[in-house]
Order: structure tokens, then C-alpha cells, then sequence
């Protein structure tokens, strides 16, 4: 898949990564429809999603969420981290990525608050999934002890 020729806004693929980056939106701007990495975010996150209308209507103890609500915390954590590259990426290399030929434009400090942004959500997202599958591991370890000793 070789780079777009056409202009793609540093500033907009960070905040798109920000707001719909879970599921790959952030791709698809910038590598259109045929981007099977962007094909590839939809899935696990709409998995993880189901994950937590399961948790409402049935309760901490399902164990189909146990596994499925992981799924949207790593998927979120992906998205805030492209968001965090894109908005670091110094416009110079991203000019020459994604509009080649063209004068480097400044930025400004759009892609800087999208950064700041993708960090407080992506730092919440990763360490409530650790701290969520390592509770539920340990709770299916004492499940699983007291059950042997019966």
C-alpha cells in the first residue's frame, strides 16, 4: 500500500484516532476504505462493547464479559497510542508522508491538545483493563480453590 498523494491533516488524524480511533477511523482517513489494519479495529471493539451490555444485563459475574470487556480496553488503548504518534510526528516527516511536494505547514497546538487528550484516555483505558482482567483472574483462582476443595 503505498501513501496517499492527497493532503491529510495532522491535526484531524489525531483527533479522529481521539474520537473514533477504536474503531479504526483514523486509518481509513488516512489509508481509505482498503486499509486492512482500519478492518481490523472494528470487530474486537463492537466485541468489547457487547462485553458491557452483557456486564449491565447480567451482572460482574458473567463470564462471556469477562473476556470480551478486555477486548475494548486494549482496542481503546491502541487508538489513544496512534493519537499520540500522529500528534508527535513532526510536521516535516508527516509532510513528507502525506503530502509530498507541498510546503510544510505548522500545526499549531491542535495536535498537542489531541496528545494530551489520547494520554489521560488511553493512561484511564490501559489501567482499568490491568486492573479489571487481573481482578477477574484472581477471582476465578479463588472459584476455581474452592471448588478443588469440596
Amino acid at each position: 500500500m503505498s501513501a496517499p498523494t492527497h493532503h491529510r491533516s495532522k491535526t484531524l488524524a489525531t483527533w479522529i484516532a481521539v474520537v473514533g480511533g477504536a474503531l479504526g477511523l483514523h486509518r481509513f482517513y488516512l489509508h481509505g476504505f482498503r486499509d486492512v489494519v482500519g478492518w481490523l479495529h472494528p470487530l474486537p471493539t463492537l466485541l468489547g462493547l457487547w462485553g458491557v451490555l452483557r456486564v449491565q444485563t447480567y451482572g460482574q459475574d458473567d463470564r462471556l464479559a469477562w473476556v470480551l470487556l478486555p477486548l475494548l480496553g486494549v482496542m481503546l488503548t491502541v487508538a489513544m497510542l496512534s493519537a499520540i504518534v500522529y500528534g508527535l510526528t513532526p510536521d516535516e516527516k508527516w509532510a513528507a508522508r502525506f503530502h509530498p511536494g507541498e510546503p510544510v505547514q505548522p500545526t499549531g497546538w491542535g495536535p498537542v491538545l489531541g496528545v494530551v487528550v489520547a494520554l489521560m484516555l488511553g493512561a484511564a483505558a490501559l489501567m482499568s483493563t490491568i486492573a479489571y482482567s487481573g481482578q477477574r483472574y484472581f477471582e476465578w483462582q479463588i472459584e476455581r480453590s474452592r471448588a478443588d476443595s469440596r
